[in-house]
């Protein structure tokens, strides 16, 4: 009979609202949304397609950032175009099942994206404290291994996330206030004990954030003391410059998600939920948008690569008009 309970108070779909408070506001909303995902796609496609081409590019760093613009092409895949079907075409709807599976990827690639930070700390670690070494320590196989562990960390992690929204009974309504499935936006519609949930989502949290933040600190501090014992000048500058894209992606990425984890948890009252909202999108999608950005202009190699590119279409172009 309870089982039978359950499955009456699970909701075949739920409605996804938007912007709360902002409803008339979400066709400009949609605006630096849409331009920021096509941003985000084009750059990191494009970096994918240049780390695949270019032999230069084939070493530890360039395989990490891969592995960041991969992160980002579905972290914000999975959000993004259902947001702008919400702003355009008032497609609020979304089943069940397909707000669970949203869930799993938005909360899985975030937990991925800090994850491959972290790793990318660590080749910076490598690469300054011990350059002779890096290409022995950093090998193919430690790097897919590498990459392999962090995916399965958030996998692994995050799968208890759907079974505990999935018990939930819910009986105050299908209304979310977001644009995507957040976990707790999902389990706050519940009439049931979300503790469990609440408590779960905090060691998660703990444990993915808490443990890679922990690591690109400790990595910073043994570059900083490495780098700060150089003799010249000139080699503790290069030996910083390699270290600045990744540390603007650090920024970009737990910046908004400092900002949406202590504001949600001490300005409740104070933040207006449309401010929650849209930061929370910023969340998933400043670091996609920003990264292919950064690492295109502070990284020589991939400047050149583009600007070779570049220089051998305009060529190509050039010979055409030429024969013509």
């Amino acid at each position: 009979m309870l089982r039978l309970n359950l499955t009456d108070l699970t909701p075949a779909s739920f409605i996804l609202n938007g912007v709360p408070g902002l409803e008339d506001m979400h066709m400009w909303i949609s605006f630096p949304f849409c331009s920021m995902y096509v941003v985000a796609m084009v750059g990191n496609c494009g970096l994918l397609y240049l780390i695949r081409c270019e032999d230069s590019l084939h070493r530890p760093m360039y395989y990490f950032l891969a592995m960041l613009s991969l992160t980002d092409l579905v972290m914000c895949s999975s959000t993004i175009p259902k947001a702008l079907s919400i702003f355009w075409f008032h497609l609020k709807e979304i089943g069940f099942e397909e707000c669970l599976v949203q869930m799993f990827f938005i909360h899985t690639f975030t937990g991925m994206e800090s994850g491959v930070l972290m790793l990318m700390a660590f080749d910076r670690y490598v690469a300054i404290c011990y350059p002779l070494r890096y290409s022995t320590i950093l090998t193919n196989h430690v790097i897919a291994k590498a990459g392999l562990a962090t995916f399965m960390r958030g996998v692994m992690l995050i799968i208890p996330f759907t079974f505990l929204t999935k018990r939930l009974p819910y009986c105050k309504g299908n209304i979310i206030p977001h644009t995507y499935c957040d976990h707790m936006s999902v389990a706050k519609l519940s009439c049931g004990n979300i503790k469990i949930n609440a408590i779960y989502g905090l060691m998660v949290a703990l444990l993915i954030g808490g443990f890679d933040i922990l690591c690109i600190t400790i990595s910073y501090t043994m570059i900083l003391r490495a780098v700060v014992s150089l003799s010249s000048a000139d080699a503790r500058q290069k030996a910083f410059s390699t270290c600045t894209a990744h540390i603007c992606a650090i920024v970009f990425s737990y910046s908004p998600a400092f900002f949406s984890f202590f504001s949600h948890r001490f300005g409740g009252h104070t933040i207006p939920p449309s401010c929650h909202i849209i930061v929370a999108n910023i969340y998933l999608l400043l670091p996609p948008t920003m990264n292919p950005v950064v690492y295109g202009v502070k990284t020589k190699q991939i400047r050149d690569c583009v600007i070779r590119i570049l220089s051998g279409y305009k060529d190509i172009k050039s010979t055409k008009s030429h024969s013509v």
